[in-house]
């Protein structure tokens, strides 16, 4: 695939998650700050998000299990992973935060409990696009840099998920927990 198509593929990825409001504008800003100096400080920045936030998933799975729920503890939790989101733009995320919260603050468990498991599907969605998008990114070179010959990137959406087929592998976002 020539860098050309490449380029516009991964216009189009990005383009793609404002459309489905899974970004918002923060990551527009984030993407300000990335420069020659820094050219990975948007994936650097992300997989700090997912690598930080893993704790927090696991602190309030195993506050949604105690009995009875301390709705403070929970809230807080949650305030903590809405600010880590909003730091990158997670527009999804962020809006299943503010639900919960809403719970929280009504002493609603089942709303809590149900608005957490879909605010992991959106993470968890989130996060394999963004992975998807920089390893997409880094196979179209950046700003005028040849694509090695040898590297073939097809990408497909199927289900509505992305599919990447590389020659040879590429290593994607892997977070620590």
């Amino acid at each position: 695939m020539d860098r050309n198509k490449q380029h516009r593929q991964v216009a189009l990825m990005r383009q793609s998650l404002f459309d489905q409001g899974l970004l918002d504008e923060q990551f527009v800003q984030l993407e300000e700050l990335q420069d020659d100096a820094n050219p990975n400080f948007v994936e650097e920045v992300v997989t700090l998000f997912y690598r930080d936030s893993a704790r927090l998933i696991l602190n309030i799975d195993q506050a949604l299990d105690k009995s009875p729920l301390d709705f403070a503890k929970l809230d807080s939790y949650m305030h903590q992973f809405k600010g880590s989101a909003s730091s990158i733009g997670a527009k999804k995320v962020k809006s299943e935060c503010t639900l919960f919260r809403e719970y929280c603050k009504a002493g609603n468990g089942e709303g809590c409990k149900r608005t957490f498991q879909q605010l992991k599907k959106e993470y968890a969605l989130l996060r394999k696009k963004l992975e998807t998008y920089f390893q997409v990114g880094k196979t179209s070179g950046p700003r005028g840099d040849r694509v090695p010959a040898y590297m073939n990137t097809n990408v497909h959406v199927a289900n509505g998920y992305w599919h990447i087929c590389t020659s040879p592998p590429i290593p994607i976002l892997h977070p620590q927990p």
